[in-house]
């Protein structure tokens, strides 16, 4: 007994889809007959599935539109493809239309789908049905049995070393690393099996019968050093000084941020200097990376959303007659993201009210107008970025990364950092609120409003509440005199 066909097209060619017509020379005449007819992938697979790669088939010249055209009116035309076109061609067979009956699955990324269902007409008409395959799947007991059973599989068919269950610990862990959450795995089973053979080729070096869990971390190590020239370069700037990145000391209106710089086949975090100024002026806040056109839009939103947060908290009954400038020092690239939102409020809070911050300690998050700490991407990135800096700098205990309270989930870091940190060497400090981090990089209370509207007299609030006072009388006064000097210039 047999089911129903499926073939896989490769190389979805307008004529391995369709069929096509040889012709064979005779006294310099083409001619065919009905034996030089030639099946396409469509013949094959009808009654049954087709499937085929929509990277593949929008890339062939008319492949598209003949295979519509061929599930629009259920059957199929072999016919020439200079013909389509309009061109002459020579005199020669037309092979009758074949009723069509197939199912064609369509795989590739969602932007295709999305980009053919908006511009495309015909598609949603044709293709009905869309399964998402999600990237990461539950950590769970049943899960992680498969999972182990997957490694498994791998191993056995392609005759590698089996794993011992340090090596599949290890190998469930850089499956939630590369996840970026505790409770997930990840479905990127093809890097994952790069892991295992290469750990393979390290066991098969230590002479051992099995794949243990310390062929699997140097599998891990080896891959990031074959990538990481570039980190390599950036720290040892760092460490030298060319890039200006103080662990250490207090310093007013400057703060380290954190980003992530992504190369495809790695990504991996690096510290940034931010540093406001303060004038009086109308201006309000100007970042500078938009105004030099190296901000991305959402990092502008970003700073859109800082100042909202800035007139509803400080300058809700009074103009906020304030210049501030922002920027990430030593930047020669575009600044994307909103994570950097929370350490550059920081730099102007610590600014306006004249406290400085400790250096000592790294900062990453979002913001919204209420002050509240939003999640970021690339945790575990950004935490072992700065980590390095310091440990080549130096580790001295008190150093460390502050983080959303919403993005502990998400840690699944190195060993080292995790060890780092079980040992006091370094830090990693969750908060929920901009009050709660500008208390721990200042030291000083943040302050609560009081019930006459006024912040807690010496806090960080306070301070700041009373120096956009004086800017903004400061302003009035300047706004005056300028205003007495015009009236007493004019003529008589």
């Amino acid at each position: 007994m047999t089911g129903a066909p499926v073939v896989i097209e490769m190389n979805p060619t307008f004529n391995n889809l369709m069929g096509r017509l040889e012709k064979e020379a005779h006294f310099g005449a083409l001619t065919s007959d009905f034996t030089m007819i030639r099946p396409g992938s469509i013949h094959k697979a009808n009654g049954g599935y087709l499937v085929i790669r929509i990277e593949d088939i929008l890339r062939n010249l008319m492949s598209w539109e003949g295979l519509k055209r061929c599930l629009r009116e259920q059957k199929i035309i072999i016919e020439e493809l200079a013909e389509r076109f309009g061109f002459v061609t020579v005199k020669s067979i037309l092979p009758e239309p074949i009723p069509l009956n197939i199912k064609v699955i369509l795989i590739g990324e969602n932007l295709y789908y999305h980009l053919l269902y908006k511009f495309d007409p015909e598609f949603p008409e044709l293709f009905k049905v869309k399964a998402d395959f999600d990237s990461r799947m539950d950590l769970n007991a049943e899960n992680l049995r498969q999972y182990s059973a997957t490694l498994c599989a791998v191993c056995g068919k392609e005759n590698l070393r089996h794993l011992d269950r340090m090596a599949v610990a290890k190998i469930v862990e850089h499956s939630c690393r590369l996840a970026e959450d505790q409770q997930k795995l990840s479905t990127r089973f093809a890097e994952i099996a790069d892991i295992i053979r290469e750990a393979n080729y390290w066991a098969g070096m230590d002479g051992k019968g099995l794949i243990t869990g310390e062929h699997i971390s140097k599998a891990i190590e080896q891959k990031v050093y074959r990538s990481n020239l570039i980190q390599e370069r950036l720290r040892e700037m760092i460490e030298r000084g060319t890039l200006k990145i103080d662990t250490e000391g207090e310093v007013v209106g400057q703060v380290n941020g954190l980003s992530v710089v992504d190369l495809g086949d790695l990504s991996f975090g690096r510290p940034s200097r931010i540093t406001a100024s303060i004038a009086a002026g109308r201006e309000g806040l100007i970042d500078i990376e938009r105004e030099a056109k190296l901000g991305g839009r959402i990092h502008t939103k970003g700073v859109l959303i800082l100042s909202g947060l800035m007139a509803e908290r400080y300058a809700s009954n009074m103009p906020l007659s304030l210049s501030a400038r922002l920027v990430f020092e030593q930047s020669y690239e575009e600044v994307e993201g909103d994570s950097a939102s929370s350490a550059e409020l920081y730099a102007l809070l610590s600014s306006l009210a004249g406290v400085p911050i400790k250096q000592n300690i790294a900062v990453t998050g979002s913001i919204n107008q209420k002050g509240e700490m939003q999640a970021i991407g690339g945790v575990n990135q950004k935490v072992k970025g700065f980590y390095e800096v310091c440990k080549a700098k130096g580790l001295n205990g008190q150093q460390g990364v502050m983080i959303p309270e919403s993005n502990v989930q998400n840690l699944m870091l190195k060993e080292e950092v995790v060890e780092a940190v079980r040992e006091g060497k370094f830090s990693i400090y969750s908060i929920d609120t901009i009050d709660e981090g500008i208390e721990l990089l200042t030291g000083i209370k943040a302050g609560r409003r009081l019930e006459d509207g006024q912040f807690e007299e010496g806090s960080i609030n306070y301070r700041v509440q009373k120096r956009l006072e004086q800017l903004a009388k400061g302003m009035r006064d300047f706004m005056r005199g300028e205003e007495g000097k015009t009236t007493a210039e004019e003529p008589e």
